[in-house]
């Protein structure tokens, strides 16, 4: 049985169409340094570490959104990993953080998830300071480790945001906020480090300092070794020499004393 246009029409009108933004990638980018930090027993290893930050923003006359990522080099990570969103309905007058499954940050407890928050509040507070901050459910996959869901929550209120449970095992949670104002755009700058492009060519200068002194003590180490290298031939010739000599005398005084 086929339908009619109508109803083809009202069919498609019924499927939830994404939003125009929904596609949009990065556009801007910087450098973001991660310092080394002591290792953690549950996350591992926590060396020096450069990743990429990603920007894309838009606005319109009903909301404004601006999407965070994070890029790690020789890595890939899943489309919901390390993406941040804030959407700002101009409408409601509200400003909305997400994505809705919670920040899923690779590496993790390395200061992104503040950092990005930090970013995101610091764009609304500097356009929306008087929107109402939409609430929301906290999933409950960051309740299951207890050292996951603690950090969860002191990153969530570092940055202002209240953190309620809606249970006594500490599953279920919502967050949320009064206005945009009250929340906080500070982060822990000596574990995450925006480069600037002054910044990163100082680094590689540096580097390459380093790399060039590197080359010229190897290279007297070389030296010197191959110096020792024909010092020890010379010796085992002279103690090769020696031995023979001692040998012959040996036999000579042999010789003699039988004869």
């Amino acid at each position: 049985m086929t339908q009619s246009p109508a109803e083809q029409q009202s069919a498609e009108e019924a499927v939830p169409q994404p939003h125009p933004w929904a596609g949009l990638v990065a556009e801007h980018f910087d450098l973001l340094r991660l310092a080394p930090l002591p290792i953690d027993r549950h996350t591992g290893a926590r060396p020096l570490r450069f990743v990429e930050l990603g920007r894309v923003e838009r606005h319109s006359s009903e909301q404004s959104m601006l999407r965070l990522s994070i890029g790690l080099p020789g890595q890939k990570v899943r489309k919901e990993q390390n993406l941040l969103e804030v959407w700002a309905d101009h409408r409601s007058k509200e400003v909305r953080f997400g994505p809705d499954n919670g920040l899923n940050l690779e590496p993790q407890n390395r200061g992104l998830g503040r950092f990005l928050l930090a970013q995101g509040i610091a764009w609304a507070r500097q356009r929306w300071a008087h929107y109402r901050v939409e609430g929301g459910a906290l999933p409950a996959k960051d309740a299951l480790d207890n050292e996951t869901r603690l950090r969860r929550d002191h990153v969530l209120k570092a940055q202002g945001f209240e953190v309620t449970y809606l249970d006594n095992v500490q599953l279920k949670a919502t967050y949320g906020a009064g206005r945009v104002s009250e929340l906080h755009s500070d982060w822990h700058r000596e574990k995450v480090q925006i480069l600037g492009l002054q910044e990163v060519a100082a680094m590689l200068e540096q580097a390459d300092q380093n790399l060039q002194r590197q080359d010229v003590e190897i290279r007297k180490l070389e030296e010197r070794i191959a110096i020792y290298k024909r010092e020890d031939g010379g010796l085992r010739f002279t103690i090769a020499c020696l031995v023979a000599f001692a040998v012959f005398q040996a036999g000579l005084l042999i010789w003699i004393t039988t004869r």
